[in-house]
């Protein structure tokens, strides 16, 4: 069993936490909070603006090479009205796993990444009451290339340390 100690508070955990997110997608954050009842429809893992912004939430996953855990990331996504559509009807048919995936756009900033907003992605269907997988598709990217490679166990712990001063207001 591997313990955490928070670099910025020093906070003991029992496990490292690897799984973080955001819970709205950035676009959310451009409706001034006095218009979000009237124009923002939400349902914890999809979510539409003005009935023309359609995004849902996905799990990315970047593989942690010498350790038993992943490191993980509930992102947004953009969707197209018609995948949204279709992904609603879809929610409760275990076949839905044999749907094509879902382009996309990034709509969740990954810390330590850069820029993450308005990457290429696709969205992979899973199982019945699993949000869809999340594959980056943006060429280069530092994110996509760690998705693809994996990553050691330092760098996930470097990466965790920064998530953990911003959550903490240290950065």
């Amino acid at each position: 069993m591997y313990t955490y100690k928070c670099s910025c508070c020093g906070e003991v955990f029992d496990e490292m936490p690897l799984c973080f997110g955001n819970e709205f997608p950035a676009y959310y954050f451009s409706v001034p909070p006095e218009e979000r009842e009237q124009r923002i429809e939400f349902g914890g893992s999809w979510c539409y603006i003005d009935e023309e912004h359609f995004f849902h939430r996905g799990r990315l996953t970047i593989p942690i090479l010498d350790y038993h855990e992943n490191l993980v990331f509930n992102v947004w996504t953009t969707i197209s009205e018609d995948n949204f559509c279709l992904r609603m009807d879809l929610w409760e048919d275990p076949n839905r796993v044999n749907q094509e995936p879902y382009f996309g756009w990034m709509q969740t900033n990954v810390p330590t990444y850069g820029k993450t907003i308005s990457l290429k992605t696709i969205a992979i269907e899973q199982g019945l009451g699993l949000i869809p997988e999340i594959k980056m598709i943006e060429e280069n990217h530092p994110l996509t290339l760690d998705q693809e490679n994996g990553i050691t166990l330092e760098k996930a712990i470097s990466i965790v340390d920064e998530i953990m001063k911003i959550e903490h207001g240290k950065t």
